[in-house]
């Protein structure tokens, strides 16, 4: 099985996490897909593969040859709940460029890193669900790896401690991670955009869910009795910055990003994403949130308005910065592998901005993938067979 066949299997796995289900894993389907994937490690002989109660897979390989480097290399099971459904893979055998028009009629056009693409093998959507690149390709190019050292044929690599996750999506994929028991010196999570991504600083991040609490009275008679708790939701939102949204910002600006909204005049529901990779600015944006609910209980009567706030994680740079020699050794893998290093902030995060903070220091490196979250995902098989050889460069490479 290659990269690309591991990676059409996967995705058909419907793993998509939910955030409203505080179990661990979150959705039953990332147990069907961490079953698999111990079935496959055992299979190439990696005895000690297991997934544990909260459906966390590792496995280790050990060296050959005399490299004491032991590295890690971690990949998330869930997918986005951006858009849910099946997931039904299409393969374009060779991109000629321009649109690309999947099954249920919707079009890919007007990427920059379209052009680049054309002459390329791709794998898409029909349009009716996300692909599960992310981060489904990150599992695949693990895989392989992992296939190839345990091959009879396998170079001498470094001791290898493989990590997939649950729950990644919805900011829990590092909650119950055993550090200690991994047993890596380092790590990188495969959990990035575009080939040759190197990602070792990322948002502080934090989610937001305010209720508002209403009173509903016949609008016949409602003068002075009415608190429409769908009004104020909007009054709520309307209260917040209104350039600093994701389609507003980019590289290290942080934004607000209302991802839900539900209600009535009894009750109304905002659910945000507040993300910052200044950690001062982060903290103010947080203080933001609670100074409009301040205002708008002083307004409508205390208790109206609740503003419940979750630290996801925070920037890994503070931390990163003192082992720059793992980023140097990301940087000198995918130049062996003649792919130009792209070294840029994630906006967004990985369970490795966790993991760096636990003592696991944790970078991140790129998939291959394009259009995360949505309709339009798509990666090119050739970008996940390159991953694969620069892993496998990190691996022979460690010491």
């Amino acid at each position: 099985m290659d990269v690309k066949s591991r990676f059409l299997r996967y995705v058909q796995v419907e793993t998509t996490s939910c955030e409203a289900n505080e179990g661990c894993p979150s959705t039953p389907g990332q147990w069907d897909l961490a079953r698999m994937l111990v079935r496959e490690l055992r299979e190439m002989g990696i005895d000690d593969a297991k997934v544990d109660e909260h459906c966390y897979v590792t496995a280790h390989i050990p060296a050959k040859g005399r490299q004491t480097t032991r590295l890690g290399l971690i990949a998330h099971m869930d997918t986005s709940d951006g858009v849910t459904g099946p997931t039904h893979p299409q393969v374009i055998d060779r991109y000629a460029g321009g649109p690309i028009t999947l099954k249920n009629g919707t079009v890919i056009d007007g990427f920059g890193f379209l052009p680049a693409l054309v002459g390329q093998e791709l794998i898409v959507t029909d349009g009716t669900s996300v692909l599960g690149a992310d981060d489904k390709a990150g599992v695949a190019e693990i895989m392989q790896l992992c296939r190839e050292l345990t091959a009879p044929d396998a170079p001498d690599h470094c001791a290898m401690c493989i990590g997939f996750t649950p729950d990644e999506e919805i900011g829990r994929g590092a909650d119950l991670f055993d550090v200690a028991g991994f047993g890596a010196d380092y790590a990188y999570t495969v959990d990035g955009g575009a080939l040759g991504e190197l990602e070792y600083e990322n948002f502080n991040a934090a989610s937001c869910r305010v209720t508002v609490h209403g009173v509903n009275i016949h609008p016949g008679s409602a003068k002075n009795q009415m608190k429409n708790a769908a009004l104020i939701a909007m009054e709520w939102n309307s209260l917040l910055p209104p350039a600093e949204i994701p389609a507003h910002t980019e590289s290290y600006e942080g934004f607000y990003h209302l991802c839900g909204m539900s209600g009535d005049e009894e009750k109304a529901e905002l659910v945000y994403i507040i993300r910052d990779h200044d950690a001062a600015k982060f903290d103010a944006r947080i203080a933001t949130a609670r100074r409009i609910t301040d205002f708008l209980n002083a307004r409508y009567g205390e208790g109206t308005v609740e503003c419940a706030i979750r630290e996801s994680y925070r920037n890994m740079r503070e931390i990163i910065e003192q082992r720059m020699d793992i980023v140097e050794k990301a940087k000198a893998a995918f130049t062996a592998c003649n792919v130009e290093p792209i070294v840029q902030p994630i906006r967004g995060g990985t369970d490795g901005a966790r993991l760096t903070y636990m003592g696991l220091p944790c970078p991140n490196l790129s998939t291959g993938g394009f259009n995360f979250h949505g309709r339009k995902e798509l990666i090119p098989v050739p970008s996940m067979v390159k991953m694969v050889e620069v892993l496998k460069r990190l691996a022979t490479d460690a010491d």
